[in-house]
């Protein structure tokens, strides 16, 4: 009779295995009336007697048993480790052994048996083997550990043995004895989800999951049929269920199981006479298994599966390492920002704002730069956004708006042969709700000694049309003041342009957008000129004019487009014809030689 192990281990004391062979005749009556199932053992492994309870136990006869090998009859050849233990108890050189069996009887059922293994006291030869059917204990073992490592909603795997599940999967041993050596995970929630508990209650949102897990599992059944294996079905809380594919054959598989479940849950479900449409999100993630943790598989596909909400739900999405590798930077700059400011690592460079009808230099656009110790040197576009939704953006703002009027103010004192130029500083929204900016203006100015009309502050169409309340009432009060006020990406955004006149607006920046239209120099075929540009552009000057206000153009990078805007009447341009941003000492340099001749009539 053979058997499969759980391991031998060191066993306690069992006086009824510890027999003593002097009174023969006692022995054998006790032997034989036991209800413990025994057979004495010599030193070769033989059966030298068994008795009825042992016989019952096995189904066989006890007399057909003297000169078998107990090894075979109660499996303890079945493996390495436990042949070798039995082995030394038979010569004496381990004291004795336990370890649990199952059995196959001959009526077909499998019989869990403690198998213990102890020498004959008092100078008996040989060993007596004993074992305890513990079959009811098993089922009840069983019984405990499938309500432990199952969802009592769903039924499928919980949590702890979807993990259970992985970890094996991803130890070595598991994936270098063959197969394809991958993995994949289909990581889910239900689109929506807590609205149908709100609304309609937990035990419908009970019944939903219940539906959804039926669906799962029938899709896992249909995938198993066309490959080796059956994926694992999970709950893993809430309304999250993973789909576990061990053994992957790649991409293409995970993004059909994806696919399979999308449509699986497209059908409405009937939960009791009641119909229910519902979706899901899934997060897709397969590799190779070596060099995997489940750690970092669950990061991965909770990442993705954010990813698939934030596409606009009801989708998969294949976990992306580039995608990834940018949110875990997004992550490292926004933990390190507001240290950043305090240890000195943002530095200011000055892009040149210069009149159209001289070329002369009148200002320069402060533009923030984050010297990164990890990533380098860093543009706004990189981390001005992460400063705005923690907050920083108000220190930034400050340290930003105090650096370029101290700069102004050194440019006008190294230079006083030339007329002063203003200095322009962008300006967030949330530096006006978040602190007090016309106080934070008036005490840069005050400490800077610069004049107000030197400074311009920028800030984007959205954040100042339709402004109301403070905003409005601060940038009134810095207009009052003599600081010019600029909105920059002009004719992006869905503005009231009847709302400009009520503004204490001076300045429009036209979005670099519409001047890249206008006919470029050279080879014409690297973008053909656009008339409908130049036509909207003059509207927007016209209509900038007569409202008093002064026009700014972005992205001016060719003669061509100078000499257009400045027939059209814009007032200043700012592009890579004129400079790129540049430190501080060139814009002195620039100062001294005043050398803009290009676009010049």
């Amino acid at each position: 009779m053979s058997g499969t192990s759980e391991g031998p281990t060191p066993a306690a004391d069992l006086d009824r295995s510890a027999v003593t062979v002097s009174d023969h005749t006692s022995y054998h009556r006790v032997f034989a009336a036991a209800p413990l199932a025994m057979a004495v053992v010599d030193p070769e492994g033989l059966v030298v007697s068994a008795n009825a309870a042992f016989g019952a136990l096995i189904g066989a006869d006890p007399a057909t048993l003297t000169g078998r090998p107990a090894a075979d009859l109660v499996g303890l050849g079945s493996d390495a480790r436990s042949r070798h233990a039995y082995r030394e108890v038979l010569r004496g050189g381990q004291g004795r052994l336990r370890c649990t069996r199952r059995l196959k009887h001959p009526e077909g059922h499998s019989v869990w048996a403690q198998v213990t293994v102890a020498p004959l006291t008092g100078g008996g030869q040989g060993v007596l083997l004993s074992a305890t059917d513990i079959s009811a204990r098993r089922e009840l073992q069983a019984r405990l550990r499938h309500l432990e490592m199952h969802d009592p909603v769903t039924r499928l795997p919980n949590r702890a043995l979807f993990f259970e599940r992985l970890t094996a999967a991803l130890e070595a041993e598991s994936y270098e004895r063959g197969g394809s050596g991958r993995i994949g995970l289909c990581y889910l929630d239900l689109d929506g989800f807590k609205a149908v508990n709100d609304t309609l209650g937990h035990r419908f949102g009970d019944r939903l999951l219940a539906a959804v897990a039926e669906r799962l599992t029938r899709v896992a059944d249909e995938a198993g049929r066309a490959r080796a294996a059956v994926p694992l079905v999970a709950r893993l809380g809430g309304d999250e269920f993973a789909l576990l594919v061990e053994d992957s054959t790649g991409t293409e598989q995970l993004a059909d199981l994806a696919e399979s479940v999308l449509r699986a849950l497209e059908e409405p479900f009937d939960l009791g006479g009641q119909r229910l449409s519902s979706s899901a999100s899934i997060g897709v993630v397969e590799r190779h298994a070596a060099g995997t943790s489940a750690t970092g598989l669950m990061q991965a596909a909770d990442t993705t599966l954010y990813w698939a909400k934030a596409d606009g739900k009801g989708r998969w999405t294949l976990f992306d390492p580039e995608r990834n590798a940018h949110r875990m930077t997004r992550q490292a700059l926004s933990s390190t920002l507001r240290p950043a400011v305090e240890r000195g690592e943002f530095t200011l460079e000055y892009q040149p704002l210069v009149g159209m009808e001289d070329g002369r230099l009148s200002g320069v656009e402060a533009l923030v730069r984050w010297n990164h110790p990890q990533f380098g040197t860093l543009t706004p576009n990189r981390f001005i956004g992460l400063a705005e939704e923690d907050g920083s953006i108000v220190q930034l703002g400050r340290w930003a708006l105090a650096t370029a009027c101290r700069q102004a103010r050194r440019w006008q004192t190294d230079h006083p042969g030339e007329p002063p130029i203003f200095v322009s500083v962008n300006v967030a929204v949330r530096q006006v709700w978040d602190s007090d900016l016309v106080a934070d203006v008036a005490r840069t100015l005050a400490e800077t000694g610069l004049a107000p009309h030197l400074l311009q502050l920028e800030l984007t169409e959205s954040a100042v049309m339709g402004s109301a309340g403070r905003p409005l009432q601060a940038l009134q009060a810095l207009s009052d003041m003599g600081v010019r006020i600029a909105i920059d990406d002009f004719g992006t955004g869905y503005s009231n342009l009847a709302y400009l006149s009520r503004l204490p607006v001076s300045v429009l920046k036209l979005d670099g957008s519409f001047v890249r239209g206008f006919q470029y120099e050279g080879d014409q075929k690297t973008l053909a000129p656009n008339p409908a540009d130049e036509v909207i552009v003059e509207a927007m000057i016209q209509l900038a004019h007569r409202l008093g206000l002064t026009v700014t153009a972005e992205c001016v990078e060719t003669s061509a487009q100078a000499t257009r805007l400045r027939r059209i009447g814009c007032d200043t341009g700012q592009g890579w014809l004129y400079s790129r941003p540049v430190p501080p000492d060139r814009i002195s340099e620039l100062l001294q030689a005043q050398t803009y001749a290009v676009g010049n009539p």
